[in-house]
């Protein structure tokens, strides 16, 4: 049995991750959109998509590495 290329796997990571993303976007501007939203569940919301966002810009990083010319 052969395994993936490491790309593939890092793509599939990608691809959730950005899913997740957006999903708790919309999370977050449904609370925010609602009268008596909840401040401190919005707050942890916006932190996780930070923390996110930077597994993603991390991937990224790892599949396309800045090549200096």
């Amino acid at each position: 049995m052969q395994l993936p290329p490491p790309d593939i796997d890092l793509r599939e990571q990608l691809s959730k991750l950005v899913a997740e993303h957006r999903e708790l976007d919309q999370q977050i501007v449904a609370l925010e959109a609602a009268p008596h939203a909840d401040q401190l569940q919005i707050k942890r919301l916006k932190k996780r998509k930070l923390a996110i966002k930077d597994r993603i810009i991390s991937l990224e990083d790892r599949l396309l590495p800045d090549i200096i010319a």
